[in-house]
């Protein structure tokens, strides 16, 4: 099972049996609006505050996850999930009606891959036959907690990312068929910190721990970009993305054109607005289910590196001056069986 310092290939691959993603308004203006499940237009999702609006998001994406997946949450062994609240609230609101066993996790806005990948390491153990995995995040709540009162009406610099109001729910199971995902194996990343401090630059941060991940993934599987049919990262953005690319071109790689990245898919920066592009917890797990998993079980990719991304800083880190680390997880998805549409 061990690959090298920081993988795992697994003996019993967990299959993804279920997905739902829900949305905000602006979300469903997106390139991606149409394979969202759920879009609400009403941002507060009939709520009182922004922090109880993302925990009923988390809740209607769970419900209808396990719906799609016709599965009862009874057979759910263990919920692996968080957000970027402090003390992940709206994770710890949200999923209480679901009475399943939590893992809270913060991983900033690479929670789903943390969340996937523990949610996978279980499944192959065997200590569960189902398990959850879920993020969230909100645009509101985010500005909230780490930037600045909406009704302020800061300038955003270019740079800026723009957090995804969205939540991404995803059912591993055991067994499954050819025609679903199975997360095959994962590189787990390490803190990775050279030194960025501008809260409003996220790409910049974490471009260095996804190229990290990346580089020792190939090195752990003794591979390189041509095994994987594409690269995707979290919410580098375009400043990001560039960041990574010249970063892996230095190591002799050109991801040029295998890469993506999911703040730039569910975005269009064009016309939405929205600077570098999306970001938060849920922009890579929106992502994922809305277009990454359907173009492989469509026969698009067979293989994908999904390296969601995270900058794991705080309001007290920022206030004290302290620099901006960066983590990423690389989840190796499969599609077994059928055929690689051309």
């Amino acid at each position: 099972m061990q690959k090298g310092k920081a993988s795992l290939l697994f003996e019993h691959p967990a299959y993804i049996t279920g997905m739902a993603s829900v949305a905000g308004k602006k979300e469903g203006e997106g390139p991606l609006g149409k394979a969202i499940d759920v879009v609400e237009q009403d941002p507060m999702f009939g709520s009182d505050s922004w922090e109880q609006a993302e925990s009923a998001m988390q809740k209607q994406a769970a419900d209808l996850a396990l719906e799609k997946g016709d599965i009862h949450r009874k057979d759910i062994r263990y919920l692996f999930a968080g957000d970027l609240l402090g003390q992940l609230i709206a994770t710890s609101f949200g999923t209480v009606d679901l009475e399943i066993p939590l893992f809270g996790l913060y991983g900033a806005c690479s929670t789903i891959g943390e969340a996937l990948s523990l949610g996978a390491m279980c499944i192959d153990a065997c200590h569960a036959d189902k398990v959850m995995a879920m993020a969230s995040s909100h645009y509101a709540t985010a500005e909230k907690q780490f930037r600045f009162p909406l009704g302020y009406g800061n300038q955003r610099p270019q740079c800026t990312t723009w957090t995804v109001t969205g939540c991404g729910a995803f059912v591993l199971s055991s067994k499954g068929s050819e025609e679903q995902v199975q997360i095959t194996g994962i590189t787990t990343g390490r803190m990775v910190d050279l030194g960025a401090k501008d809260s409003m630059n996220m790409g910049a941060a974490m471009a260095p721990a996804a190229w990290d991940t990346i580089m020792q993934n190939f090195k752990d599987f003794g591979v390189d970009e041509g095994w994987y049919d594409k690269i995707i990262t979290g919410d580098l953005g375009e400043v990001g993305k560039k960041i990574l690319l010249d970063f892996m071109k230095n190591e002799g790689h050109d991801l040029s054109e295998k890469h993506t990245d999911c703040g730039l898919e569910i975005f269009d920066n064009k016309t939405q607005d929205t600077h570098s592009g999306g970001s938060g917890c849920g922009c890579a797990a929106v992502t994922l289910c809305a277009k990454i998993l359907p173009e492989m079980l469509q026969g698009t990719w067979k293989r994908v590196l999904f390296v969601p991304t995270g900058a794991l800083l705080s309001t007290v880190s920022y206030n004290e001056g302290l620099s901006i680390p960066g983590i990423a997880h690389g989840v190796i998805l499969e599609r077994i069986g059928g055929k690689k549409k051309k």
